[in-house]
């Protein structure tokens, strides 16, 4: 056992000798600092392939570069379609701003604003998300797979992100829900040359005053392969040496990272940052542990599971090691 030692905060202290001062004391200030010590060893660790996972909105919440700086020593990057619509949102001119999670939605609406919990964003970057897709719908619908097309999104991107990065410096960027997504909603939208809304044919079937959309005429279909991103992302962990797992909120970008790991010798190093809990038995809140039961954590890996906000906790963590 190591005694508690009681955190003293000094007169300009540096984040990292705050963070040392944490990992001495307990509950989640320990697991913060010694968050902070498995990322340093992962990022030094030259044989070790790092995966990171990030789940949610961190975009609109300002996390956007705190997730290019990790990317520096990522080899793998798996997201939500949510994060990378954001990005290219951005990339395109428009922002997110901060607002009031107390505020009456239904204003919200009438303005065109919508509401990612206290993050505001005007309803209208849709239009220029969409005259995107539909000006390099050629380009992008002859991509193979959704890596291929993730970088073609980063090669066409007009501004600097996530998407530009993962294409500049060839990080394989993997995205399994990218069809839930405003992404996926642009795609289909642009295989669509005209849309017209018809009432449906069977009066009994809805209410008369509904309408169903109808796609009166389409493009060729872009024909990506779902499939393929999960050969890639297992030839990675085949052949990786040791590697590292650094999960931001778990769901569908944890899930297809822990899939690839079973036909490794499972993650050498762990971080995971969720607010989700244990007991319903879902992927956001299975500790890492869990994962040595399916080989995809080494039994003698070092991991932390730390239960926090990531917008709190990653940018602690991050800045203490880059100190």
């Amino acid at each position: 056992m190591e005694k508690i030692e009681h955190i003293k905060v000094k007169k300009d202290m540096k984040v990292s000798e705050l963070v040392e001062e944490m990992e001495k004391a307990g509950f989640g200030a320990e697991k913060i600092g010694k968050a902070s010590s498995i990322m340093k060893k992962m990022f030094d660790d030259k044989e070790c392939t790092v995966f990171f996972g990030v789940a949610g909105a961190m975009v609109p919440a300002g996390m956007k570069q705190i997730i290019l700086d990790i990317l520096d020593y990522s080899k793998v990057f798996v997201t939500t379609g949510a994060n990378l619509t954001h990005d290219l949102i951005e990339s395109l001119g428009e922002s997110h701003y901060q607002g009031d999670d107390a505020v009456d939605d239904t204003d919200l609406n009438k303005q065109g604003i919508d509401r990612i919990y206290n993050v505001f964003m005007k309803n209208s970057v849709y239009e220029k998300l969409e005259e995107f897709f539909e000006k390099n719908f050629e380009e992008l619908k002859k991509c193979g797979n959704i890596r291929e097309f993730l970088w073609k999104l980063g090669e066409l991107s007009p501004g600097d992100g996530i998407l530009k990065k993962c294409y500049e410096k060839r990080i394989p960027i993997f995205c399994p829900g990218i069809a839930d997504s405003g992404i996926g909603l642009m795609m289909w939208s642009a295989t669509t040359v005209k849309r017209t809304l018809q009432p449906p044919t069977d009066s009994s079937a809805m209410h008369p005053n509904q309408e169903r959309l109808v796609n009166s005429k389409e493009k060729n279909q872009a024909n990506i392969m779902v499939f393929d991103d999960m050969k890639e992302i297992i030839d990675i962990a085949w052949i990786s040496k040791k590697s590292g797992v650094i999960y931001i909120g778990g769901g569908l970008p944890k899930n297809f990272i822990q899939q690839s790991l079973q036909f490794s010798k499972g993650a050498d190093y762990g971080i995971q940052i969720t607010t989700d809990r244990t007991e319903p038995g879902g992927s956001s809140g299975a500790p890492l542990r869990e994962g040595i039961s399916w080989g995809k954590m080494k039994k003698d890996a070092e991991f932390v599971d730390v239960f926090c906000d990531a917008t709190i906790a990653l940018p602690i963590i991050l800045a203490s090691i880059k100190e």
